[in-house]
């Protein structure tokens, strides 16, 4: 299982870093009515990332920490999408995301018992928030592709 993981994490990173040097007008595309801008995902996609490393250091070094969920769309109004440069989302996303494919190459088979409490979700493990980052990576891209589509 690790090694697909971190096939996909590999993948997924390549993919997403790719997109970061979209034009302007592909970047104000959307995936449907309502929906976050191609740029927006993007920078949602650093951020999580950021939230991902945390919560994957919390449980590595805290026993069964209680880790809280975000408010994506706080976030996003509050930390200036809109205006953020994207190469700063890029570099961060590039960055952390080694920093997870890392961990997850020594710790998943050794340490993905690990248990957290998440503030939505419950009891959660480590196995389960290395895979939600590739699961939740796949996601957007699907979306990116999409709006990039229509």
């Amino acid at each position: 299982m690790t090694t697909a993981l971190i096939r996909q994490l590999e993948t997924t990173r390549d993919e997403t870093v790719g997109f970061f040097e979209l034009a302007g007008e592909d970047l104000a595309r959307t995936y449907a009515p309502g929906k976050w801008s191609v740029r927006f995902i993007l920078h949602h996609l650093a951020d999580s990332e950021t939230v991902f490393v945390d919560r994957i250091h919390r449980i590595l070094s805290e026993s069964r920490p209680v880790i809280w969920a975000m408010d994506q769309d706080a976030w996003a109004s509050s930390l200036g999408y809109a205006t953020l440069p994207l190469e700063i989302s890029c570099r961060t996303f590039e960055a952390v995301r080694n920093s997870v494919i890392h961990y997850a190459r020594e710790c998943y088979d050794q340490k993905g018992h690990l248990e957290f409490v998440h503030s939505v979700t419950g009891v959660r493990t480590l196995k389960d928030e290395f895979d939600k980052v590739a699961a939740h990576n796949e996601n957007h891209l699907r979306q990116i592709r999409q709006a990039l589509s229509s």
